[in-house]
């Protein structure tokens, strides 16, 4: 007979078995009716686990010069894996994984550059922790297409890869701080500077994915509930900066920046007619595809303010002339040395404060006389109309250049000596582009011409034009006639016994330019002593009548020779550059065989029949078109009396004109005519045009609408 303490025991078993079970069959009642587990849905879940999910690349745009040569694009890089999953292998002839780990590892180590024993210890602790790959580090990553095919003709099961892009800048360090970079994270492209940051929203791409049900060795279901989303390339960028003429930048920056050693060069050529800047270049320059040892980042073009120096003299000479105030060759001063007020610093001349007696404030400029710029700004300007011309030459606010990074000077204007000595390029601080900027209101009758780099955005898909960079005028403070007589004295620069510029001539065109030599500020207060401890610079233009070319150079602190002046490293650029990317352009030299230029004032032929002008200006001048078929001149272009090149194209207006055949006009060419009959003006492309949207001989209609393409020259 089993006793009372027997039976409790069990009652109590059975009740505590019968809650367990309870609990356990409402638990499994629960997910079977909720099919959720602690807030996880089952079969979500479920359908994750045998979901494969796979990114579909989509590429970067790609970025173009002005004439379609490729600067920077995706190139494809492989992954390497290798499978060690035994289990991957469903036919033993047939391996999917890695059958003889020592024997895959001695072959692939020297060519992913690694020991073989660490490749095996690799393969092996991945095979005795169950896992499906292995992968080796840095040195399975980045692999070339040269090597990848390599790696495949050795036939080594269970060695896959996988394509991944990289950004590639096939031309090493060209244009490299306007180009910027790319940077690869989490298998997403980002731009990290220049118009690789810039142009973002257009050069981003977006990948697509698929996903569908799979076996547990990654095998498509017969009905796999696929689902696919298409991948979006990124758009083009195309550049204003002509390969061409950046090469020759990149060159003669290089040569330099080898014999002097200097601690900065920075240099830029613009088209001043547009804005386009053509090419962009500083130094120290690094390669985008190897940024480990960029000892600069910034673009010091827009970036780097820094005292200019006499280069500012071009616009305190400009003002002047624009105010009716300067009397350049019937008014002597007395150079040597100037002091603003009883007190204040006395102002010397670049030769010991010596000067040279009394001379004209034309020779002046020559000499680059900091007295002359200071009467000029105290005296006959006064400093607050001074003030007012340096905001209209743009020279207080950023350029707006399509780049990021840009910074802007700083103004010292508060006191007379503050005042002067900004006239002459000491106190204030201005960035290399604000400078150009500025400039191009001399280069171009006047008017300041936004810089600008984006050429166009089009579609990688279609090639269609989303986006087109085009020429603005952002300023006219001085007018066509001040600009032509400032580039005078620029020229007189150049070509007088004079001026301080004589060793930057050309020898096939004639160069307006001023130079620069500014003082570097020691980080105590003060100036740097020494003959290298300058920053020598030039601005310059040409050919100097009608400048095709704009060009800023600047050489911080070169390494020289007892015997070498600050000026010829700069010289070297600027006639390097200049001569060659002319020539390029096709633009006809303005200098005879005696080396000088040929300049012609245009006659009036106003009065006379069209016959008698047309007959008239070919004694002179190598292009003249007639503009319709009248029988008397109306007006001619340019205007008469104006000094211009005798290869210059002058257009006669009859009275009853119509629509010429443009082919090969230049783009200054076209906006004269449109602007003289009120057309309003579509461009497309760069150089000299090659078709026209109104036909020839068709009637003038004011404020029509021409649209033009224009392609570069031929050249070899």
């Amino acid at each position: 007979m089993k006793s009372p303490n027997t039976h409790r025991g069990a009652a109590l078993l059975i009740l505590a078995f019968s809650f367990m079970f309870l609990i356990i069959a409402g638990r499994f009642l629960y997910i079977e009716t909720t099919a959720t587990v602690e807030g996880v849905n089952l079969e979500k879940w479920a359908k994750d686990v045998r979901t494969s999910s796979y990114e579909i690349d989509a590429k970067r745009g790609k970025i173009f010069d002005k004439n379609g040569m490729v600067l920077a694009y995706d190139r494809p890089m492989y992954r390497l894996h290798a499978i060690v999953d035994p289990d991957y292998t469903t036919n033993p002839k047939e391996p999917n994984h890695v059958t003889d780990i020592e024997k895959t590892a001695s072959r692939l180590a020297p060519l992913l550059d690694m020991e073989a024993s660490a490749m095996a210890e690799i393969m092996e602790s991945g095979k005795e922790n169950n896992r499906f790959q292995v992968e080796f580090g840095a040195n399975g990553r980045e692999i070339s297409q040269e090597k990848m095919e390599e790696i495949k003709d050795l036939e080594l099961s269970g060695i896959e890869f996988e394509e991944e892009a990289k950004r590639y800048y096939p031309n090493g360090l060209f244009a490299s701080h306007v180009i910027g970079f790319a940077r690869s994270e989490d298998g997403k492209i980002s731009g990290v500077t220049g118009i690789e940051k810039q142009m973002e929203k257009y050069l981003q791409e977006k990948k697509g994915s698929i996903k569908y049900e799979r076996d547990k060795y990654g095998t498509k279901l017969l009905d796999p509930n696929q689902v696919m989303t298409e991948p979006d390339n990124g758009e083009d960028v195309h550049l204003t900066i002509d390969q061409k003429i950046q090469t020759f930048l990149e060159d003669a920056m290089s040569q330099v920046d080898d014999q002097y050693s200097p601690e900065k060069i920075m240099a830029a050529v613009m088209d001043p007619d547009t804005g386009e800047i053509l090419a962009m270049s500083n130094r120290p320059s690094y390669n985008p595809n190897d940024i480990g040892d960029v000892q600069n980042w910034y673009n010091d073009l827009i970036s780097y303010p820094f005292e200019p120096g006499s280069t500012m003299k071009i616009f305190t000479w400009a003002a002047a002339i624009e105010e009716g105030v300067y009397n350049g060759d019937g008014e002597l001063f007395q150079s040597g040395t100037y002091k603003v007020t009883e007190n204040s610093q006395s102002i010397g001349d670049h030769n010991n404060g010596e000067g040279w007696g009394k001379i004209s404030y034309d020779e002046g400029f020559q000499r680059s006389s900091n007295v002359a710029a200071s009467k000029l700004v105290y005296e006959k300007l006064g400093p607050t109309k001074f003030r007012k011309y340096l905001s209209a030459f743009n020279l207080t606010d950023k350029s707006g250049i399509d780049l990021p990074g840009e910074l802007t000077g700083r103004l010292v204007y508060e006191r007379p000596i503050e005042q002067i000595t900004t006239g002459f390029g000491q106190g204030s601080t201005f960035t290399p582009m604000q400078l150009l900027t500025a400039a191009t209101s001399v280069a171009n009758d006047g008017k300041i011409m936004q810089p600008y780099m984006l050429s166009e955005i089009t579609s990688s898909e279609t090639g269609e034009v989303l986006k087109e960079g085009k020429p603005e005028v952002i300023g006219e403070p001085i007018s066509e006639d001040t600009a032509e007589k400032v580039r005078e004295l620029m020229g007189e620069v150049v070509t007088s016994e004079n001026g301080t510029g004589q060793s930057f001539k050309l020898d096939d065109y004639s160069l307006a330019g001023k130079t620069g030599t500014a003082q570097i500020n020691k980080p105590g207060g003060g100036y740097m002593s020494g003959r290298e401890n300058y920053v020598f610079s030039f601005m310059g233009m040409a050919p100097k009548d009608d400048p095709e070319l704009l060009m800023y150079v600047a050489v911080k602190q070169p390494e020289l020779e007892p015997t070498e002046l600050g000026s010829e490293p700069v010289s070297y650029i600027t006639r390097t550059v200049m001569e060659n990317s002319l020539h390029y352009l096709d633009i006809q030299p303005d200098k005879d065989e005696d080396n000088s230029v040929s300049q012609h004032k245009l006659p009036d032929v106003t009065e006379m029949s069209s016959n008698e002008a047309e007959s008239k200006l070919k004694e002179t001048f190598n292009s003249v078109e007639m503009i319709g078929n009248g029988e008397n001149v109306v007006d001619i272009l340019p205007a008469p009396g104006t000094k211009v090149l005798k290869n210059q194209r002058i257009m006669v207006i009859t009275d009853e004109p119509e629509m010429p055949d443009l082919t090969g006009y230049s783009l200054r060419d076209v906006h004269r005519f449109a602007e003289y009959f009120d057309l309003n003006i579509e461009t497309m492309g760069n150089g000299y045009v090659t078709s026209q949207g109104i036909t020839e001989g068709s009637k003038i209609k004011e404020d029509g609408y021409l649209v033009v393409e224009l392609s570069p020259p031929d050249t070899e």
